[in-house]
C-alpha cells in the first residue's frame, strides 16, 4: 500500500486554506478559486458521462493492456478487465467538473490530454468546449478503442485521439499559430517523464495556457516533478490542491503558489 499520498494529504489538511479565494493576493488567481472553482456544471452533461462510467465499471470485458505512454522499455501485455481500469485509473466525479469548468475559461482553440484512459476526463474536457479540438493521446491500443467507443456513445465529434507513445504523438499536434488553451497532463505517475511532458507543453505555451497536472503528490518523485514545474522561471503562479496542480505563465498577474482547499 502507498502510504506516502496519506501522509502529504494530512499535511495538506492542516495547511492549506483560501478555499473561496480568501487571502489569494492576486486579483486572477482569486477569481479562479472564488468563481471557477465555485461555478457549476451542466448537471446532463455530468450524468451522461458518468452514466458511461457505471457502464465501464460493470464491463467484464478482458483486454491486453500495454503502455506505450511512457519512456520505459518495451513492457509484456498485462490481461486486465476493463471494469478494473475504470475503478482505479480515470478522474473522479468531483475532479471531472473541475476539469470541466477549467475547460470552459481557459480551453480556446485547443485543448491537449495526456493520458485518455477510458475516456472519463476527455469527455468533460470536450464537452465543455464544443468549439474546440481536444487532442488526446492514449499508449495502449485496446483502452484506446474503448474510449473511442464512449466518445461515439456521447455524442461527441470534436476529440482526436491519438494512440501511441507521447513524445512520437506530440508533433502531430504542434499547430503553428495556435497555442493550446488548456493542458492535462497525466500520462506518467514518474518525475523524468512528468518534467519532460511538461517541458513539451510549455515549449508551445502562450501566456494564457493553463497546465493541469494530475497525481502531484502521488509519490517522492511526483512531489519533486511538481516542486521543479513549480519553481520553473516560465512559471509565474500555481494553485496546488492536492490531487491537482495547476500552472499559470501569465506574466501580467501577482505572482503567488497557493496552497488551496477544494
Amino acid at each position: 500500500m502507498n502510504l506516502y499520498p496519506l501522509a502529504r494529504y494530512a499535511v495538506y489538511l492542516l495547511s492549506s486554506g483560501h478555499r473561496k479565494g480568501h487571502g489569494i493576493h492576486s486579483p486572477f488567481l482569486f477569481n479562479v478559486v472564488s468563481g471557477i472553482f465555485q461555478n457549476k456544471t451542466d448537471p446532463e452533461i455530468v450524468f451522461k458521462i458518468e452514466t458511461l462510467r457505471k457502464k465501464m465499471k460493470k464491463d467484464k470485458r478482458v483486454i491486453n493492456f500495454r503502455d506505450y505512454g511512457s519512456r520505459t522499455i518495451k513492457r509484456e501485455p498485462d490481461l486486465r478487465r476493463v471494469s478494473d481500469i475504470a475503478k482505479h485509473s480515470p478522474v473522479s466525479k468531483k475532479y471531472g467538473q473541475l476539469l470541466f469548468r477549467l475547460s470552459s475559461a481557459f480551453g480556446k482553440q485547443m485543448i491537449i490530454e495526456f493520458g485518455t484512459s477510458l475516456g472519463i476526463s476527455t469527455m468533460y474536457l470536450a464537452f465543455s468546449r464544443p468549439d474546440s479540438h481536444v487532442y488526446t493521446m492514449e499508449g495502449c491500443q485496446e483502452v484506446s478503442e474503448i474510449a473511442r467507443e464512449n466518445f461515439r456513445e456521447a455524442g461527441l465529434s470534436n476529440i482526436i485521439l491519438l494512440t501511441g507513445r507521447f513524445e512520437d504523438l506530440f508533433t502531430e499536434i504542434r499547430t503553428p499559430g495556435i497555442r493550446p488553451g488548456l493542458v492535462f497532463i497525466d500520462g506518467n505517475h514518474r518525475k523524468t517523464p512528468t518534467l519532460d511532458y511538461f517541458n513539451l507543453v510549455a515549449g508551445i505555451s502562450g501566456d494564457e495556457t493553463v497546465v493541469v497536472l494530475d497525481d502531484i503528490y502521488h509519490s517522492p518523485e511526483m512531489a519533486e516533478a511538481w516542486g521543479i514545474i513549480r519553481n520553473d522561471g516560465r512559471v509565474t503562479a500555481t494553485i496546488d490542491i492536492f490531487k491537482m496542480g495547476i500552472v499559470f505563465f501569465r506574466r501580467n498577474i501577482t505572482p503567488g503558489s497557493y496552497l488551496v482547499r477544494y
